[in-house]
């Protein structure tokens, strides 16, 4: 069978959720079918059943649909290195980082390791379903193009173009794209999607013709907007998250670091219809919240060094103020951060907010791992991507709950017990029983307004 790319006409275009949409609908069809993007571009990663480290929206798609996941579905994850350089992991490992100019300059030896992990994969499903990223038509850029013309090319997939009709010039985009890709991929385009529409669809009528008609382009579908909070890729997208608030308890501020990373552990507090969330830049702001969070990060002194310029110390070195730290976050929080080796700033000590004795050291060797963590009173599956090193991975003290943990929100039991101190009507629910549920809506949403049958006839056709 043919395998699938993804394009989107523009960034922010929707290719995520449609990717991960098309590969949930596709297995429950009957088709073996696995996620796959070849470089992501994200701070937010996760861990994979063997140990790797690869970005959320293909770890996302296949622990929806009960897949082992395993780094060959993202081989190349870039992290924000500062000063023009970005963190580099291989196949779910850690090389280091890379200035920028000199990754654009060895891409050709990158190419083999996408070719590597895509027949891999392919070597186990029949349908890859192979996200893009960004715009596949930077024109100078093409031929630097892993994830959308690399892969469309070296394996002749089958393409589906995504347009977001919500920023304007919906037309314009998908024309522009198209005429753009070289004739070779334009001949593999199956049609393009329509996507984020509000209003009445039949003011689309007459759209969807000149897309047909005029452009020769067949229209998939035009599929209605659906808030889905879950599997965010970049903190652009989770900072649209929708919310009901009108039966919120508890009002929680997250800090939005400069440098934030894993904020797929808010995911459960967006859900919960008794907490207000809001993501913070201002000390104004955190006082009118019932539990402060300090959130991961990929540059923890440097954003250690922005909270003191905005004026949260204050606040976070109170005992009265309920701050949960998680990994960055929590590192801060000891006396010390240590960096001897450059790993991740140039300072070498930085005093740290002192509410946890001693001190943390960064290591060149990254600590990448998933496993059920007695935390809090509580046992929870999470995660732990970091390189720093301290004697404990938690502490928990007066009003403050630290960890070097992701995803401890998770826990129905961690948040009963966090919020109950706050407000004794506090009821909970249970995450994993709305997470399963969401999914199964938006795929089905998504199922309602795309022509599925078309794809799969595509994907099985020689032509």
């Amino acid at each position: 069978m043919n395998s699938l790319s993804i394009f989107g006409t523009s960034s922010d275009a929707g290719k995520s959720t449609l990717s991960f949409a098309i590969t949930y609908l596709l297995h429950h069809r009957g088709i073996s079918v696995a996620p796959f993007k070849a470089q992501n571009v994200s701070n937010n990663s996760q861990v994979t059943d063997d140990g790797g480290e690869i970005a959320i929206p293909q770890h996302f798609a296949a622990e929806a649909i009960r897949l082992k996941t395993t780094p060959s579905m993202n081989p190349i994850l870039l992290k924000s290195g500062g000063a023009s350089k970005a963190h580099m992991i291989i196949n779910g490992k850690s090389v280091g980082n890379k200035d920028v100019w000199e990754y654009y300059r060895d891409i050709d030896t990158l190419k083999p390791i996408v070719k590597e992990a895509f027949l891999k994969l392919k070597e186990t499903y029949d349908v890859i379903v192979a996200e893009g990223a960004g715009s596949p038509v930077e024109l100078n850029l093409m031929d630097k193009d892993l994830s959308n013309i690399f892969v469309a090319e070296e394996f002749k997939t089958k393409i589906i173009l995504v347009a977001d009709i919500q920023r304007g010039g919906v037309f314009a985009s998908i024309y522009g794209v198209y005429k753009l890709l070289p004739k070779k991929l334009r001949d593999n385009v199956i049609g393009v999607i329509v996507n984020k529409f509000q209003g009445d669809m039949s003011l689309f009528d007459e759209g969807r013709v000149i897309i047909e008609k005029k452009f020769g382009i067949k229209v998939l579908g035009v599929v209605p907007y659906k808030p889905f909070n879950l599997g965010f890729e970049d903190s652009e997208s989770i900072m649209n998250y929708v919310q009901d608030t009108s039966k919120a308890k508890i009002r929680v501020g997250v800090i939005k670091l400069p440098h934030i990373s894993n904020f797929t552990d808010f995911e459960p507090l967006v859900a919960d219809k008794e907490v207000e969330l809001s993501f913070i830049s201002n000390s104004s702001e955190a006082k009118g919240c019932d539990v402060v969070i300090i959130p991961g990060s990929k540059r923890v002194v440097d954003d250690l060094l922005w909270l003191r310029e905005r004026g949260f110390e204050e606040i976070l070195t109170s005992k009265k103020q309920k701050i949960v730290a998680i990994c960055g976050g929590y590192e801060m929080m000891f006396e010390r951060i240590l960096d001897p080796d450059a790993v991740e700033s140039e300072l070498k000590e930085v005093h740290g907010f002192g509410r946890i004795k001693g001190e943390v050291v960064f290591a060149k060797e990254k600590i990448v791992k998933k496993g059920c963590y007695y935390l809090f009173g509580s046992m929870i599956d999470g995660y732990e991507i970091h390189n720093a090193i301290a004697k404990k991975r938690v502490v928990k003290k007066k009003n403050l709950y630290a960890t070097f943990v992701h995803g401890i929100f998770e826990s129905d039991e961690f948040r009963y017990r966090l919020f109950y101190k706050i407000d004794e009507t506090y009821e909970g629910y249970n995450f994993k029983e709305y997470k399963a549920e969401a999914i199964k809506e938006f795929a089905e949403h998504i199922n309602l307004h795309i022509d599925l049958e078309f794809i799969e006839k595509k994907l099985i056709s020689n032509s």
